[in-house]
């Protein structure tokens, strides 16, 4: 008998370090060999070059918009104060010159992600399938039936996103179903679907446990995980750069 294919689809870590270490763990302890990263390594949180670090390791890592923006100063100019005093904080960050060979190494590996993966009929990007970046697909847009309907035409059977940090199931009829609501498991079946996965490090669901899911099959299941909030949030308040309200909302999941 061949063994199970499983794998994890993780995005949004944004540099907290304490959320993607018990993330780990809970997939390292399910057995699972594989993880695909849908990006924003950094941003936000007060741990960017250890999240690089750690996101060297996955399988496949794509680049998120405040990865874009760290990479590019002038990618900043659509974010609000408060991420773009992070991103220029986490830039000092990885030019320091007391980690100089070590931040080379991170440049290189956030300059060389790529932004989309396609895997058999899969697609997965940090955005959406027409602007794998940046564009955010919320909850609410299955309201907006053309532009869903442009997304879902670029979309052959499954896609994979994050971006929003808010965790659910589109499918084509213009429907979205939050985890709650299929009781955190979802079977793929022929319909088109899109999937966002959650935020690892600052979700914003009002459940303050990381998110991410497990494909096993076409059996879907989001994931929820505690960790130590505190310590992040006292990271991040110790770094006057990063406002205290990145720190706040990770408490309330908001």
């Amino acid at each position: 008998m061949s063994e199970r294919k499983l794998k994890a689809v993780i995005s949004d870590i944004h540099s907290n370090l304490e959320a993607i270490q018990a993330v780990l763990a809970d997939i390292e302890q399910r057995g699972i060999k594989e993880i695909i990263c849908l990006g924003d390594i950094i941003g936000y949180g007060a741990n960017p070059r250890e999240c690089i670090d750690l996101a060297k390791t996955f399988n496949v890592t794509i680049l998120g918009n405040h990865d874009e923006a760290a990479l590019w100063s002038d990618q900043t100019e659509s974010f609000n104060p408060v991420a773009k005093d992070a991103v220029d904080w986490t830039r000092q960050m990885l030019e320091d010159p007391n980690e100089s060979f070590s931040n080379t190494k991170r440049w290189d590996f956030l300059g060389e992600l790529q932004r989309t993966y396609r895997d058999n009929s899969d697609l997965y990007v940090h955005g959406s399938p027409r602007r794998p970046v940046r564009e955010y697909v919320f909850p609410e847009d299955i309201a907006n039936k053309g532009k869903m309907d442009d997304i879902f035409g670029r979309v052959e059977h499954v896609c994979y996103i994050g971006h929003s940090h808010m965790p659910g199931v589109f499918t084509e009829d213009m429907t979205f179903r939050p985890p709650q609501e299929v009781f955190n498991q979802y079977e793929i079946n022929s319909r088109k679907t899109i999937i966002n996965v959650g935020s690892v490090g600052q979700p914003r669901d009002g459940d303050n446990r990381a998110c991410y899911v497990v494909v096993d099959g076409n059996k879907v299941e989001f994931v929820r995980v505690a960790y130590d909030f505190d310590e992040t949030m006292k990271k991040i308040y110790a770094v006057r750069e990063l406002d205290n309200f990145l720190a706040d909302r990770l408490a309330e999941g908001r």
